[in-house]
């Protein structure tokens, strides 16, 4: 398995280790072999190569099967420089959908206790992905793009996903009574995809309402799937149901590639303190091997993944090597050393 390493700006430099640690520990003791590539991005490739994206960085990515890329800083880059960027990662490898995971655990203080939500959100289309125009200073108008290729293609990863879990149900979220074109096609593709998965059981509703589920009730859910706007903002409600954005992971997929990146900033108002949270890195880390697993049916990294699951929920339960956030007083290495020495225990 080829995976890069991309460091990013600020508590990347140090979460991203601590990810990289406990998936080398994983892949040590499931007998999987990792070839570990570290490559430029972030500040670090404009100081080396003059550049926040550099041309050797994208032409490697190209090679590998999935990287770990660390939060980008990009809110305090230069403006109007064209070597100062947000990488564009997501739409040059077509990343098309984000899984992101809620969950919470007993020792940790959350709204709700017992929430185990994966949401699949597309991220090539919707509002996020279409143009806006303002005809005059007093009006702007903004298009929303739905295709079939993209909502079936996010559905399947949806049910996909579903397949590896106990519940195995899917929940498509979206507004077609008020948008009966745009979450209408949506809603089309995903009950088209329903009917390939016979052993996953699939609902449809509205996104207002789930929206007042996931606050009342998180627990009737296992995974969720929606468009890309309404993706992000109900992947951070499900964030701030379990404790914030340091629990909250992420890994954006595409056909036969996928990025580890967690959903939090690069907070670089802790940088360089050693006390940032590394379990949504670690999380991140642990959902490419499981992705990988899944898509090329290797089961060494599925074995590795659940290594990490386990270790990190062991640590967690044990309340001892946790970062402040989380309640503890470990810094961001105790807290990364201890997931890894569970997981080769």
């Amino acid at each position: 398995m080829k995976i890069g390493i991309l460091l990013g700006d600020d508590i990347g430099l140090e979460v991203v280790p601590e990810c990289v640690k406990v998936m080398k520990a994983a892949g040590e003791r499931s007998g999987l072999g990792i070839d570990w590539r570290p490559l430029p991005i972030g500040r670090q490739g404009h100081k080396e190569l003059g550049d926040t994206y550099p041309a050797v960085t994208a032409r490697e990515l190209r090679e590998l099967d999935g990287w770990i890329m660390g939060p980008i800083g990009h809110n305090a880059y230069p403006r109007n420089d064209p070597t100062w960027m947000m990488p564009p990662v997501r739409k040059e490898f077509d990343l098309f959908a984000a899984l992101r995971p809620s969950r919470s655990y007993e020792n940790i203080k959350s709204i709700h206790r017992e929430v185990d939500i994966v949401f699949v959100r597309e991220l090539t289309e919707g509002m996020g992905g279409g143009p806006e125009f303002r005809p005059d200073d007093e009006v702007t108008i903004a298009m929303r793009v739905i295709s079939r290729k993209g909502s079936a293609r996010v559905a399947r990863e949806a049910f996909e996903v579903a397949r590896t879990r106990k519940r195995r149900k899917v929940t498509a979220a979206h507004k077609e009574p008020a948008y009966r074109l745009s979450c209408g096609m949506f809603a089309e593709e995903c009950r088209k995809v329903a009917r390939e998965y016979p052993d996953v059981t699939f609902e449809e509703e509205l996104i207002d309402t789930i929206s007042m589920h996931l606050v009342t009730a998180p627990q009737r859910y296992d995974v969720i799937v929606t468009t890309n706007q309404f993706g992000d903002i109900l992947t951070d409600i499900g964030a701030g149901l379990v404790g914030g954005l340091g629990l909250a992971p992420g890994l954006c997929v595409g056909a036969r590639q996928a990025m580890a990146q967690a959903t939090h900033g690069s907070a670089p108002d802790i940088a360089g303190k050693n006390i940032a949270n590394p379990y949504a890195m670690i999380t991140s880390g642990r959902m490419l091997l499981e992705w990988y697993g899944r898509v090329f049916g290797e089961a060494k990294a599925v074995g590795a993944a659940r290594r990490i699951e386990a270790a990190t929920a062991e640590v967690i339960a044990a309340g001892v090597h946790l970062t402040r956030d989380l309640g503890g007083k470990a810094s961001t290495t105790e807290m990364g050393d201890a997931i890894a020495a569970a997981v080769l225990a």
